[in-house]
């Protein structure tokens, strides 16, 4: 990925852009075709749009008095900083992404075992069934039932069948869970919507 960006302040420290890294350590970031699509697109808009749209508002500020009692100027640096944490944790992302796609034909003796991209439904002790998607750590999405692959539940079910019983050890204890089906489906994720900061720069230009 592009590195024409840089940090506007020497406080700023990549180790800690958007808090530390959940993925394992060397780990390649398994994500899947549309999750990889959004992240793209963010990292264009920010790097291509916002960014040159907020340096120009704060060159604009700069011009108007006092910096340290210049609101415009102060918001725009902040923003800066902000929009050059989030370029520098997207292209980490990115430079060690591994794009799976769960429509991708596999190989026979692996179709119906529980892997990345997976979408399983699995059953309770009481019988209460859940469905759950298996993708990449920056497409966690609660209301679609889609989880990280390195969280315990896609952990405990990984490699398994229908019909397996897998062992959930989580914070809240251990649980017996019964894999009742596994399919491979597209995912979906929410696009990348841009959202735009008002300036007094744009007001004036």
């Amino acid at each position: 990925m592009s590195k024409a960006f840089t940090k506007e302040s020497d406080q700023d420290d990549d180790d800690l852009d958007e808090g530390a890294s959940p993925l394992p350590a060397g780990s390649k970031n398994y994500i899947t075709p549309a999750g990889h699509q959004a992240l793209k697109e963010e990292f264009d808009y920010l790097l291509k749009k916002d960014r040159p749209r907020v340096t120009a508002a704060v060159s604009w500020a700069a011009k108007n008095g006092d910096r340290s009692e210049n609101a415009d100027y102060q918001y725009g640096k902040k923003r800066l900083r902000e929009i050059d944490r989030r370029l520098r944790f997207l292209t980490k992302r990115l430079d060690i992404a591994e794009v799976v796609d769960p429509e991708s034909p596999r190989e026979e003796d692996t179709a119906d075992q529980v892997f990345f991209g997976a979408t399983v439904t699995y059953a309770h002790a009481n019988g209460e069934e859940n469905t759950i998607t298996i993708v990449g750590v920056d497409e966690i999405d609660l209301k679609r039932n889609h989880i990280s692959w390195i969280s315990p539940l896609a952990r405990s079910l990984m490699k398994s069948r229908a019909g397996d019983a897998v062992t959930l050890r989580a914070p809240g204890g251990v649980e017996e869970l019964d894999v009742i089906d596994v399919k491979y489906l597209r995912v979906e994720v929410e696009p990348f919507v841009a959202t735009e900061a008002v300036f007094a720069a744009d007001q004036k230009a």
